[in-house]
């Protein structure tokens, strides 16, 4: 008689899955300076996106 191998099936991974390659930052922000960036974003870029742009605007301009 013949030996039947096992079929070995893994395990589902725990949890949501990821959902982005970079890492989520939280931070608080006082309404006056969500308002000023509401202000410079308007309604081109979302707020994430000016956050991202500001930041990009002022690391790059500082000195190396």
């Amino acid at each position: 008689m013949a030996i039947k191998a096992i079929k070995v099936v893994p395990k589902p991974k725990r949890g949501r899955p990821a959902t982005a390659k970079n890492p989520l930052i939280a931070l608080r922000v006082l309404a006056k300076a969500i308002a000023e960036i509401d202000k410079w974003g308007g309604d081109r870029v979302s707020r994430s996106e000016a956050i991202r742009t500001l930041i990009e605007i002022n690391i790059t301009s500082l000195p190396c």
